[in-house]
């Protein structure tokens, strides 16, 4: 079955992305792989951003092991798009971010998708807990599901 665009109120953080000339494929359009880089941007944004991530010295790294976007309607360059996150599950050592691209100020997202990292230590690679500054930080943008979304 495949899904249905989720909305802007859907989300709970926020990101202005500008196309490039690049982005666009053969066929007219952003290439399917770009919204992947959008995905890891503004997941990695909003941690960088908030002081939760150190790409260079932490000793705690994510590691994405899933990813998955469903297309609904074309982003082409020049548009302005905005990339929308939440939090849709938050385990021990894992986290599934939910993303939407939007276009321009469309309420509807023109992709969606999701992304999970596995928090491991930098060296060993092995899973460790997410880190209680990250956990929290995680927690702001987490979408708790309604009763109704759990049966």
């Amino acid at each position: 079955m495949r899904d249905t665009p989720k909305t802007r109120q859907d989300f709970r953080h926020f990101y202005p992305i500008t196309t490039r000339w690049m982005d666009n494929d053969a066929y007219g359009h952003v290439n399917n792989v770009v919204y992947y880089l959008w995905f890891d941007t503004v997941v990695n944004q909003f941690l960088i951003a908030n002081g939760t991530l150190d790409i260079h010295a932490g000793d705690t790294i994510g590691l994405v092991v899933e990813s998955h976007c469903n297309y609904f309607s074309p982003v082409a360059f020049p548009e302005p798009v905005t990339a929308g996150l939440c939090v849709a599950r938050l385990g021990d050592s894992s986290v599934r971010y939910e993303i939407g691209i939007f276009r321009g100020d469309a309420e509807v997202a023109s992709a969606q998708g999701h992304f999970v990292h596995v928090y491991v230590g930098r060296d060993s690679r092995k899973a460790v807990s997410i880190p209680a500054a990250t956990r929290a930080l995680l927690q702001t943008i987490q979408i708790i599901p309604t009763k109704s979304e759990t049966t």
